[in-house]
């Protein structure tokens, strides 16, 4: 789980987690009342970024599933924020870390849970060999 792809992997889920949450504060603290559905759903996407990224870093058991949980919960946001934001575009006055599936994000939303659960599949099963 510490080596080479996995500690990048850490990485990029950190700098997601930092730039996720400080997008979601400003825009709740300062223009939650211009579209407070993305900047909820903002909000939420960097606390699931902070728990992948935590239990990325543990690497015990207990956080492998956790991690494999987080990844998978923001795949189905991404999707989920992803097309809403097609067809309720009202709903997203601003665009959210997922909206038109993480395309303010150069789609790295929508790739890096993907990777994440590879990674954390192919681990899981190598530790589970060993």
């Amino acid at each position: 789980m510490h080596t080479g792809p996995g500690r990048a992997l850490t990485a990029v889920y950190g700098v997601f987690a930092l730039s996720a949450t400080a997008r979601a504060g400003y825009q709740l603290i300062r223009e939650f009342d211009v579209a407070p559905i993305a900047y909820t759903l903002s909000a939420f996407a960097a606390v699931i970024y902070i728990v992948a990224t935590v239990c990325l870093v543990i690497g015990k058991r207990i956080s492998h599933r956790i991690a494999l949980a987080a990844c998978g919960i923001e795949f189905i946001g991404v999707i989920v924020v992803g097309i809403l934001s097609y067809t309720h575009p009202e709903d997203f006055a601003k665009p959210s870390v997922w909206s038109n599936f993480g395309s303010g994000y150069g789609f790295i939303p929508l790739i890096l849970p993907l990777i994440g659960l590879w990674w954390l599949i192919r681990v899981g099963r190598r530790a589970n060999r060993d």
